[in-house]
């Protein structure tokens, strides 16, 4: 989603995080909470006495030990509470078993995403990343402090005192004092302005297996998701959407729909017609019945066939040149050999499991609660806030956990925070509405990866060198018309549409790549690693085509081209032995597949395992190596890699949205399949040992898995299928 590495390397300075530091870059706030009167004290910003602490801040510490780490992003299932609440609770020399997290309002001055400017967000893979120095200087910040008062009260130097495990101990006159015996006194203490970080190797919790925060409460079913919100007089609304995009609604008889029970109310918002009714069951069953007659003249009514059509006619003609050196074009024309290919991707549904949901409730002073899985709380709370003609400090959202988003519920115009807040304008906010997306709601009405085409070119000399790649591609941009067009679209290209092959880290002597925006009514957004979905199917299925029309291995192809790529030759060099490349099978029918890409500052290798024929493609295992910089918690790493391969599976498999005249034809898990158990390759997971700062892996374990699958593929039958999903029908004879 975001330009991660050069974002990381203009990161802000360690000052501009305590004491200077500004809206745009956020300031650590140290919150204490007391069992009686409470206090906080902000670097660079007011105390907070007396009354209630605002949990404004990052740590919090009770007088019954437990630390409190807010978390300022969505966890959807990545595991990000556990790993930033490691980061502090390490600095801070906490008992893990007394470390607790809480998700933080929204208030992008104190808690924005570091790289995403002055916006609270989650994305990108961005959580640790964005954290990583924030979150450790406010944990010894706060260690700090607790020293502080602890050297106060015993008349001791602090330079004598030590902490480990929640205690803070004088050795030398036999004293020591739990972090909530200290928390008032330290709470007074003043920020420091330059803690003391560790060192690595005094990291105790960094680096290791803690366990996850929120396992026992997903377990048991205690963690409270967004649909579980229910409030005092609650309704529950569902909007009736027009079955083509761009539809709108010309006329509403809701008489019957009126008439069914439980059903309260019918009114009609901007993009559709809601039902409001006592229960979910009861909103269904009156929706099903509306009678409404929808104006499709400005409404999309192509089907997805004509769009490729249209698509592959386009990038006939040159598009606008996103990135270029050297003559491309002059160097293929006297090139021994030209290689060509074609690389297909179709509209792919983010499917999360839990369906969209959100809850608005009208407090009686005419402030809003809004209840949601939050995933860009600025944007969500300036859509709300303007939904319902209120500034945005009368809005107050309360981030849940969530089943999953892979990109959905962060959309640039929070279309399902709208829609509810949209309701409860149109009901006077009477009563809590809580809005409930069904799954078909999301599948046939919702956004989009988008449909992409790319086609490349490139020409090798005798010795089956690269001399020249000329590469262009066309689909629709997700930024531009978004409130990110200013920071992520220059001159008409949109970085995230072209990242990963433009930025391409292969020497290559003579490049150029040209780009095409579509402009078509489907609504299009980020899905798990945004456009490395594609650039890198695109880029590294074609550089195996390469170096097998130059008779070179695969791996020693790629290395020979990314000498000035060290990390990234790392994970490769690692992958290609953890899997026994040397001694992979050459029978028919089985076959290894390797692939390597850089997204969001991580470097991901992976080799893929499978057997394949003419009536199944079977993938036995995955060996991937990993280098996301220092491994805050590598259990978490490996999930993340494993469920990286589950989610990406499918869509190379089968799965795919398309349109009928307009209409979305893939409705639920029925015609939009997941990856099942029973596909599931074993996977194997090897992290590079590093240094350097931590970056994410959310996204990053996605895009080389179809790569290395379309490779083991041609490995194991020497047919090339270049598009996703993999059509078995170029298998046929095999």
């Amino acid at each position: 989603m975001l330009k991660v590495r050069q974002a990381l390397e203009t990161a802000p300075s360690r000052r501009a995080f305590l004491g200077g530091a500004t809206v745009a870059t956020g300031a650590i706030l140290l919150g204490f909470t007391l069992g009686g009167p409470r206090q906080a004290r902000a670097a660079g910003g007011p105390d907070l006495t007396g009354g209630p602490a605002k949990p404004n801040a990052f740590v919090r510490i009770a007088a019954d030990d437990t630390v409190t780490v807010m978390i300022k992003h969505l966890d959807m299932g990545q595991g990000n509470t556990t790993g930033l609440a490691t980061i502090l609770a390490d600095e801070l020399d906490a008992d893990w078993a007394t470390v607790r997290t809480a998700f933080a309002p929204a208030d992008a001055a104190l808690y924005n995403n570091m790289l995403m400017g002055p916006v609270q967000g989650t994305g990108g893979s961005t959580a640790i990343a964005n954290s990583w120095l924030q979150l450790r200087r406010a944990g010894a910040a706060a260690r700090a402090m607790l020293v502080a008062a602890a050297a106060e009260s015993w008349k001791v130097s602090a330079a004598e005192i030590t902490v480990s495990n929640g205690v803070v101990r004088h050795a030398a006159s036999n004293r020591q004092a739990r972090f909530g015996e200290l928390a008032e006194a330290a709470a007074a203490q003043p920020v420091p302005q330059e803690p003391t970080l560790k060192r690595p190797d005094q990291w105790t919790l960094i680096g290791t297996k803690v366990p996850r925060l929120d396992s026992k409460a997903k377990t048991d079913g205690s963690a409270t998701y967004s649909l579980d919100i229910r409030r005092p007089g609650q309704v529950t609304a569902m909007v009736l959407h027009a079955p083509r995009f761009g539809g709108v609604v010309a006329t509403v008889n809701s008489k019957a729909a009126r008439a069914m029970p439980g059903v309260l109310d019918v009114v009609t918002i901007p993009t559709g017609v809601a039902v409001i009714a006592r229960d979910t069951w009861s909103a269904m069953k009156g929706r099903e019945v509306l009678d409404v007659t929808w104006d499709d003249s400005g409404a999309e009514t192509r089907s997805s066939d004509t769009i490729l059509a249209e698509y592959r006619e386009r990038l006939k003609s040159p598009g606008i040149v996103a990135s270029e050196r050297g003559d491309a074009g002059g160097a293929i024309a006297k090139a021994a050999k030209v290689l060509e290919a074609e690389f297909t991707f179709p509209y792919l549904a983010h499917a999360s499991m839990e369906p969209l949901n959100a809850t608005i409730e009208r407090a009686p002073d005419g402030t809003y609660d809004v209840f949601a899985g939050c995933q860009i709380q600025t944007i969500e709370q300036a859509v709300v806030a303007a939904t319902l003609g209120v500034t945005t400090d009368k809005v107050r959202l309360h981030t849940q956990w969530a089943g999953g988003s892979f990109g959905r519920r962060a959309t640039p115009g929070a279309d399902y925070f709208a829609e509810t807040a949209a309701i409860v304008k149109a009901t006077g906010g009477k009563a809590p509405v809580h809005l409930v997306w069904t799954r078909e709601d999301d599948m046939a009405g919702g956004y989009y990866r988008p449909m992409v085409v790319h086609k490349l070119r490139a020409g090798l000399d005798a010795a089956g060198a690269v001399v020249g790649w000329e590469h262009r591609m066309i689909g629709k941009s997700i930024m531009i018309g978004s409130p990110f067009e200013a920071m992520l679209v220059k001159n008409g290209v949109d970085s995230t549409s072209i990242e990963g092959a433009s930025d391409t880290p292969y020497a290559l002597p003579a490049y150029r790549f040209e780009v095409h925006n579509a402009r078509e009514g489907v609504p299009v957004l980020w899905w798990r690693s945004v456009g490395h979905t594609h650039t890198a199917q695109a880029m590294e299925v074609f550089v195996d085509e390469l170096a097998h029309a130059a008779g070179a291995d695969p791996v020693a192809y790629r290395l020979g081209m990314l000498k000035g790529a060290p990390r990234l030759s790392g994970v490769l060099t690692l992958a290609a032995e953890k899997a026994g490349w040397a001694s992979r099978p050459s029978g028919k029918g089985q076959g290894f597949g390797v692939a390597a890409h850089e997204s969001f500052g991580s470097y991901v290798a992976m080799v893929a395992d499978v057997t394949a024929d003419a009536a199944k493609v079977k993938v036995n295992r995955i060996v991937a190596a990993v280098d996301v910089g220092i491994a805050v918690n590598p259990d978490i790493i490996r999930a993340q890699v494993e469920g990286a391969v589950g989610f990406a599976l499918s869509s190379v498999l089968r799965n795919k949205i398309t349109l009928k005249d307009g209409v979305v034809q893939e409705t639920n898990f029925d015609t939009y399949e997941p990856t099942r158990m029973s596909e599931m390759p074993v996977v194997e997971v090897h992290i590079v040992a590093s240094t350097v700062a931590p970056t994410g892996i959310g996204e990053p374990g996605v895009p080389v898995i179809a790569p290395a699958i379309s490779n083991a593929v041609f490995a194991a039958t020497g047919r090339r299928l270049r598009s996703l999903p993999l059509d078995l029908g170029g298998l046929k004879g095999v």
